[in-house]
């Protein structure tokens, strides 16, 4: 539900544009408002979310590990139902001032929760499901993007007098998922890791899994609890630094990098005009139809990633994106020779949206997650979630101005970064599936060519544990 509250706050504010900024400049439904005033408060409106999201995603490790995985979402759900609040009141105060103060509240939620739930999510999933239990906060976010296209429409709340409830429904699913999250257990590896409750953390599984011998997962998670005291807990400060996690950190924002830099916003935000060229009478239900794609093909996702695996999934979605940002090229460019190209055009849309969704869609989400221990994992998070939401701002800030630079050879840009991503993934990235979280961070030391007791490496750790006091003593298994 966090998951599809942001999908749906990504895609709601799109529906409500031309309503809501004639509600500012005093316009008739036929005529569009010109005046600058308005329309820097309607991009206000637009980036102030962004922004919210960028200034949170730096508390996720704090809100995580001070609050807890369920009280984090619980509490983060006040700023999610006061923004609602603030936008569906919009006509009874001033609406532009009361949009753009929604927007950013909003953005504040949708920031923390993008971090939370991949979060939590990640620590209470069985290995051999991780990839495809992960996948599901993209599908969540694809159908909230669906839902809020579709109750958007003119004849359902996309209208003059509507406008203001469907923006006001953003914190509905808030509601809800306030009261449900009272009955959900709190994860097992913060109980038992980083609070240190052996019993709570036993209830916890067999909570999740049913009545079953615990022992096992209690034996992975006191290996992990061990690392994590030679670690020490990781500031994000601290994990910039430090060059023992150097290369986790590293594909981790490579990873969201890529995410945003593909060009699948700029897709969104072009797809309208090439639907027209093509002669399609209302591009609205064409935009409709790639969200019913996203959501078949983050499906296929969640079926394929823990067979296929993460790292061949996102080269085939990169690579499969490249090709059709070069078709998109073509066919822009030649579109005014054939009119045929347009389809060409048209078609490389769709199967552009597949191929993001195969992969670099869903998995960034979940794998930064999986390529850290305890210790550093909210903080890496945040640092990834940050610049999920940065990279997010910049397309959306920059693209219409990139377009009007370069015109129909803008996607030839998104081409190179696409192959530039592939190759990357392809000599970098390495494969987590069905591995436990020791297995990853094995992988790494074993990349950097140096064994984790390296004695630089131990005087670093030493110095990172003494700057932390950690409380406590290793716990013993035989309670559960």
């Amino acid at each position: 539900l966090g998951s599809l509250q942001m999908g749906y706050s990504l895609g709601v504010i799109n529906a409500p544009q031309k309503v809501t900024r004639r509600e500012r400049g005093n316009t008739t439904e036929h005529e569009e408002p010109t005046d600058a005033t308005v329309v820097m408060y309607w991009s206000l409106s637009v980036a102030t979310f962004s922004i919210g999201g960028m200034v949170s995603s730096f508390l996720v490790s704090f809100v995580s590990d001070i609050r807890g995985r369920i009280k984090g979402m619980l509490f983060i759900n006040v700023l999610a139902i006061t923004a609602g609040l603030l936008m569906g009141l919009a006509k009874m105060g001033t609406p532009y001032l009361m949009v753009i103060a929604g927007r950013a509240i909003m953005g504040l939620y949708c920031g923390l929760s993008s971090g939370l739930v991949p979060l939590y999510i990640g620590e209470i999933s069985p290995v051999k499901y991780r990839g495809a239990m992960g996948a599901l906060h993209q599908l969540a976010i694809v159908i909230g993007i669906l839902i809020s296209q579709v109750i958007g429409l003119d004849f359902l709340l996309g209208n003059d007098d509507m406008w203001h409830v469907l923006l006001g429904l953003s914190g509905a699913p808030a509601i809800l998922q306030s009261l449900l999250l009272l009955v959900c257990p709190e994860s097992p590896r913060y109980l038992y890791i980083k609070l240190g409750k052996v019993e709570e953390a036993c209830k916890s599984l067999k909570r999740l899994k049913g009545d079953y011998d615990t022992s096992k997962d209690i034996a992975e998670m006191q290996a992990e609890k061990e690392e994590v005291m030679n670690e020490a807990q990781m500031s994000i400060l601290r994990l910039l630094r430090s060059s023992v996690y150097r290369q986790q950190l590293f594909v981790a924002l490579m990873m969201h990098l890529s995410q945003q830099f593909s060009g699948i916003n700029a897709i969104f935000y072009y797809s309208t005009s090439i639907f027209q060229t093509a002669g399609v009478g209302q591009p609205v239900y064409a935009t409709i139809g790639m969200g019913v794609i996203n959501i078949i093909f983050t499906l296929v996702s969640v079926m394929l990633v823990d067979r296929a695996g993460r790292r061949t999934l996102t080269m085939v979605g990169l690579g499969g994106m490249c090709c059709c940002a070069v078709a998109m090229t073509v066919g822009m460019v030649f579109q005014d020779v054939y009119s045929w190209m347009s389809y060409l055009s048209m078609a490389a849309i769709f199967l552009f949206v597949s191929f993001f969704e195969i992969g670099p869609g869903p998995i960034p989400w979940f794998i930064v997650a999986e390529i850290f221990s305890q210790g550093p994992r909210p903080a890496a998070i945040a640092l990834a979630g940050c610049c999920n939401w940065t990279c997010n701002f910049i397309v959306g800030m920059f693209f219409p101005y990139l377009e009007g630079l370069c015109g129909n050879y803008v996607f030839v840009i998104f081409a190179v970064l696409l192959f530039g991503f592939t190759v990357f993934t392809y000599m970098r990235v390495p494969e987590t599936k069905g591995k436990t979280f020791e297995e990853i961070t094995a992988v790494f030391h074993h990349k950097r060519g140096a064994p984790p007791s390296k004695p630089q490496e131990e005087a670093e750790m030493v110095q990172l544990k003494s700057s932390t006091e950690y409380i406590g003593r290793p716990l013993k298994t035989q309670w559960c």
